[in-house]
């Protein structure tokens, strides 16, 4: 059973930055795409990153250029780097991966089957 646990929140001007964790523990997630969502309050929650087996990354538009998903096989640890962050950025930033083999950098909530507890981002203005 794989368990994600993400770090790194915090509060931060605008304009600042902020790096994101997810540690994936139970086993290995190399061959596995991996994602990070945020929900709002009062907002669904909606995707931000992924980043496929072989390294492949998708952005949303809201983050494109502002945000780089990375991942490090070896710690089986994703990142999200977010720069020129804004109050718009404020939410629970979750870490999500898919356990299906060699899957795709998505950004379909359901195809991601284990999830983080979250950890939370504000942006204050």
């Amino acid at each position: 059973q794989v368990q994600l646990v993400e770090s790194g929140g915090g509060l931060v001007q605008a304009g600042g930055s902020l790096r994101l964790s997810c540690v994936a523990s139970g086993r290995t997630v190399s061959s596995n795409a991996m994602g990070w969502f945020r929900q709002a309050p009062g907002k669904e929650r909606e995707f931000a990153a992924a980043i496929g087996w072989g390294g492949y990354t998708a952005y949303a538009d809201s983050v494109k250029g502002r945000f780089t998903i990375s991942r490090d096989n070896g710690k089986n640890t994703v990142y999200l780097q977010m720069n020129s962050l804004k109050p718009d950025d404020t939410a629970v930033y979750y870490c999500a991966a898919q356990m299906a083999l060699y899957g795709g950098a998505t950004s379909r909530v359901h195809e991601y089957d284990r999830w983080g507890r979250g950890t939370q981002v504000t942006v204050s203005s």
